[in-house]
């Protein structure tokens, strides 16, 4: 079978995060001087989908390495709304693939007349919105064919961690990014065919993480559903038995992203209860689990790179679920691959 374009983005990221971050060492570096400088007292983020999901995790880089307030704004504040927001000493982060969505650009613009400073992590560089940002973050993903966003989603981790680790003056981190790269580009190994086939087989799921991979989660959820037509749906561990575990009858799969940090053993515990309702758990972990299924994902040099590394597997899976599931992820039904909502 020919290679779904999906299939080539994803391993071509690994050379696309080496490509960014050796053309952004010095814009990064300045940028984190400039923020240091400014001292922002807190953060709001813009995007929507794939994008949105990149600021979740943002944000728990922002307030756990920064100690700062993460917020994510609704475009339509701007672009429906036209509602003035109070954004004086704020940073306001934007992230898209195209930067080209009416309401993206809009909610930028508000921000930077509210008051904010405006930074833009965007693919585009040619886009309204790296245009109109007062600092620009260039994905450097390189063109994406697929409808899915699997390259410049992982470009975006990277670049906002690449930026927090910059700016927090974290040598570890920046160390470890540093080899993320080279763990991306060695990470190719194909799904174990159980598990697809499992996957294959299911019409709905849970998808459940904490911290950082709540963001993975969420991203997760949303690939099933755009390459898969499954209904995923995804929650915080800490959230998933304040009602929808009541959904879970025998057999309901639960897709779990491990954290590597603090939240990793609360986590562990949720999926275990889950289990004894029913739920048939699948987990995506650094090492095999002795009883459930694992996809198996490397652990990065760092514990706040782990879940960037685990997503690229889970793309992996996504997208030989898709073919299994006889779909075509490259061009799902009733979805473009630039997006512009006002």
């Amino acid at each position: 079978m020919t290679e779904t374009h999906m299939a080539a983005e994803i391993g071509g990221a690994g050379e696309a995060i080496a490509r960014q971050l050796t053309a952004n060492r010095e814009t990064v570096a300045d940028l984190a001087a400039a923020l240091r400088k400014r001292d922002p007292h807190f953060v709001v983020t813009i995007a929507r989908g794939s994008s949105d999901h990149a600021t979740l995790y943002l944000k728990h880089l922002v307030e756990l390495r920064l100690g700062l307030v993460c917020a994510s704004l609704g475009p339509s504040v701007a672009s429906l709304y036209r509602a003035p927001l109070r954004l004086a000493d704020a940073l306001a982060l934007t992230i898209s693939q195209s930067g080209r969505s009416p309401d993206i650009v809009a909610m930028q613009a508000a921000a930077r007349a509210a008051g904010a400073f405006t930074v833009a992590l965007v693919n585009d560089e040619t886009s309204p919105a790296a245009n109109e940002a007062q600092a620009l973050l260039a994905l450097k993903a390189g063109e994406e064919r697929s409808v899915a966003a699997t390259k410049t989603m992982l470009a975006a981790l990277v670049a906002g961690a690449s930026l927090i680790a910059r700016w927090s003056e974290d040598s570890a981190l920046v160390r470890a990014l540093e080899d993320l790269p080279g763990q991306l580009v060695a990470n190719v190994a194909p799904p174990p065919e159980p598990i697809v086939d499992t996957l294959a087989a299911a019409r709905s799921l849970f998808v459940i993480g904490r911290g950082a991979t709540l963001a993975t989660a969420a991203e997760a959820a949303l690939k099933l559903k755009e390459t898969s037509a499954i209904h995923a749906e995804a929650f915080s561990s800490a959230e998933i038995l304040h009602g929808p575990a009541g959904v879970i009858t025998p057999g309901f799969p639960v897709i779990a992203f491990v954290p590597a940090d603090a939240a990793r053993a609360g986590v562990l515990e949720t999926v275990e209860r889950l289990a004894s309702f029913g739920a048939a758990p699948l987990l995506i972990d650094v090492a095999p689990h002795p009883i459930w299924p694992t996809l198996v994902a490397p652990a990065a040099g760092h514990e706040a790179l782990t879940p960037i590394l685990a997503l690229h597997a889970f793309y992996r899976l996504a997208e030989a679920t898709a073919r299994r599931r006889g779909r075509n992820p490259d061009a799902p039904p009733h979805l473009a691959k630039v997006t512009r909502t006002v």
